[in-house]
C-alpha cells in the first residue's frame, strides 16, 4: 500500500464560521476542541495529549498574544507544552507540520493540533491592516498595497499569460457557494448565480465582491497520534502520508513570475514523493482559494492540471462535487469562510470528514486520498498535506 503513515488523525472539531458575537477567540477553540473529544471518547484529553500546536495570525484583533497557553488553558490541557505557529493564513497548516514532525519523530504519542481567529468585531479597513502585515512593509504595506491588490496582480497576469477570463474566476464562487450551502458549519450557506458573481462591485480588477474571502471567526483541530495507536482511539483514522512546506521572498515583487507560487509546487512535489503519490491519485482536495484566481493557481501548482489550463478545468466543471476531482468540498475559504489562523487545519477537518464517510450532503463518493493546500500571505509561506483512508 502507498504512503507510509507519519502520523494519523484519530479525531477533529470545529466551531461554526461566521460572525459569532459575545465570544473570544479562547472560546471558539474550545468550541472545537470539545467536538473533537466527543467524537473520541477513548480519549482522556488530560492524560493522552503530550503537546498542543496552535496557528494564530494576529493579536492585533484581541489585543491578546500568548495564544498557546491560552488555547491550552481553555481545551482542558493546562500545563502542556502549548506552542503557536504564526505565518500568516498558513498559520495551522504549519502548526500541523509541526505536529507532525512532533509525532514522527516518537517524542509525542498524542498531540493536538489546531487553530483560531477572531476577526469580525473589527472594521473592514483594521483587518485589511492587520492581514497586510503578511506582506513586506517598505516595499508593499507602504506603498498601499492590500491583499486583494496583491490577487489582483496574479490575476491579470495569469489573464494576459493564459487568457484566463473574469467568467472562469467567477464559476470558481459559484461551486464553492453551492459547496458551501451543503456545509452546516459554513458562513456563507447560500448559493449564488454566475451573473450574481460577475455584476458584484469590484474590489481591485479584474477581483469583484465574489472573487474575495470572507472575514470570519473560527477555530479548528485535530487529535493526531502514532499510526500503531491509532485503533486505540478509533475503527477509522486518517492518515498523513505526504507533509510538504516550504517558503518564498517576502515581497511578490522579488518572484520570477506572478501565475505560480513557488513555496506551494515546492511543498507539493515534497509531499507527493514523501507519500509515493502523483496528482491523479488524489481524490478530493481542499485548497487556499482566498481569492478565486487563487483556487485556479493552485490547480496547476498542485499538477492537477498544466499551466494555464486551471480556468479551463473551472468551466468544465472538473473540480465540481461530482466531477473528476473535487475541490474544496466544504465552500472553501470563499464560502466556509476564512478565520486566518484557522484556515489549514480546518481544511484538514473537511478532509477528515470526507475520508470517514461523515461530509452528509457533500460527501464526495469512495474518497479514500485527499490533499489539503495551505498558503501564507501572498505566497511566502505554503504547506501541503496529503491523507489516507486508514
Amino acid at each position: 500500500m502507498k504512503g507510509k503513515p507519519l502520523a494519523s488523525i484519530v479525531s477533529a472539531g470545529l466551531s461554526k464560521f461566521g460572525k459569532i458575537d459575545g465570544l473570544y477567540a479562547r472560546e471558539l477553540f474550545a468550541e472545537a476542541a470539545k467536538e473533537a473529544y466527543e467524537r473520541c471518547p477513548n480519549l482522556d484529553p488530560k492524560r493522552d495529549i503530550k503537546a498542543l500546536f496552535i496557528g494564530h495570525m494576529g493579536e492585533s484583533y484581541e489585543h491578546q498574544g500568548h495564544t498557546g497557553a491560552t488555547a491550552a488553558d481553555w481545551a482542558g490541557l493546562l500545563h502542556v507544552p502549548a506552542t503557536r505557529t504564526e505565518a500568516a493564513c498558513c498559520s495551522s497548516g504549519v502548526a500541523l507540520k509541526a505536529a507532525v514532525y512532533a509525532v514522527a519523530s516518537g517524542l509525542c504519542d498524542v498531540v493536538m493540533v489546531g487553530g483560531v481567529e477572531k476577526m469580525t468585531h473589527r472594521s473592514t479597513p483594521e483587518v485589511t491592516e492587520f492581514l497586510a502585515m503578511a506582506s513586506d512593509f517598505p516595499f508593499e504595506q507602504w506603498h498601499g498595497i492590500t491583499f486583494p491588490g496583491l490577487f489582483a496582480l496574479m490575476a491579470t497576469a495569469h489573464m494576459h499569460k493564459y487568457g484566463t477570463t473574469e467568467k472562469q474566476m467567477a464559476q470558481i464562487a459559484v461551486k464553492n457557494h453551492y459547496n458551501g450551502s451543503l456545509n452546516p458549519k459554513a458562513q456563507m450557506q447560500k448559493e449564488i448565480t454566475l451573473e450574481q458573481a460577475l455584476s458584484s462591485r469590484v474590489v481591485a480588477w479584474p477581483l469583484k465582491l465574489y472573487d474575495c474571502s470572507l472575514i470570519t471567526d473560527g477555530a479548528s483541530c485535530l487529535i493526531l497520534t502514532k499510526p500503531e495507536l491509532a485503533k486505540r482511539y478509533t475503527d477509522a483514522p486518517v492518515h498523513i502520508i505526504g507533509s510538504g512546506q516550504a517558503s518564498d521572498t517576502i515581497g511578490m515583487y522579488e518572484r520570477e513570475e506572478f501565475t505560480s507560487i513557488r513555496a506551494a509546487k515546492l511543498a507539493a512535489k515534497t509531499a507527493y514523493e514523501m507519500a509515493g503519490l502523483t496528482p491523479s491519485d488524489i481524490d478530493v482536495a481542499e485548497v487556499h482559494d482566498c481569492f478565486t484566481i487563487a483556487e485556479i493557481i493552485a490547480y496547476e501548482d498542485l499538477g492537477f492540471c498544466r499551466p494555464g489550463e486551471g480556468g479551463r478545468m473551472a468551466e468544465n466543471g472538473e473540480t465540481a462535487l461530482k466531477g473528476r476531482i473535487p475541490v474544496n468540498t466544504s465552500g472553501g475559504l470563499k464560502a466556509k469562510g476564512h478565520p486566518v489562523g484557522a484556515t489549514g487545519t480546518a481544511q484538514a477537518y473537511e478532509i477528515y470528514l470526507q475520508l470517514t464517510g461523515q461530509a452528509e450532503k457533500r460527501q464526495v463518493a469512495d474518497a479514500e486520498i485527499g490533499l489539503t493546500h495551505n498558503v501564507g500571505g501572498s505566497g511566502a509561506t505554503a504547506t501541503v498535506h496529503i491523507y489516507r483512508r486508514g
